[in-house]
């Protein structure tokens, strides 16, 4: 099974506002670069989506290692809270609906044609590929 490599981040200029989204995939010494915007968004649906829009473009199944600033998309994983909106009929803990349902069912699809991990990276320091996806969202934003 082939081993990606995928760290992604989602931006917003005012939240709700003008939001944008980068990934970069990484595999066999490849790398690609993906990006995108929405003028009416959350940084929440942006970090999603970034994501989802990284995963959409494996081919076949892979082991992947998704790195991501999101506690949010990182903690639904790996700390079941998409597993317990699904089993609650997609409320959460308060009894309020899940927001972003669509996005987080069709990112769950997605986690299930592979072998997924998240692993959370402090956003903004350091890591040149989280900084890297930082930049690509927030000049997707520019472009809009």
């Amino acid at each position: 099974m082939k081993k990606v490599t995928i760290y992604t981040d989602g931006a917003c200029s005012g939240n709700p506002g003008p939001g944008g989204w980068g990934a970069i995939l990484m595999c066999d010494g490849g790398q690609k670069e993906i990006s995108g915007a929405t003028k009416d968004t959350t940084n929440n649906i942006m970090e999603i989506t970034a994501v989802l829009e990284a995963l959409k473009l494996l081919k076949f199944k892979c082991e992947v290692e998704v790195y991501s600033d999101s506690a949010y998309v990182v903690n639904s994983f790996k700390q079941g809270w998409l597993e317990k909106w699904q089993k609650n009929n997609w409320k959460t803990a308060s009894k309020e609906p899940v927001k972003n349902r669509e996005l987080w069912e069709e990112l769950y699809e997605l986690t299930q044609k592979h072998q997924v991990e998240f692993i959370k990276v402090k956003g903004h320091s350091d890591n040149e590929f989280n900084n890297r996806c930082d930049f690509l969202a927030t000049t997707a934003i520019k472009k809009l």
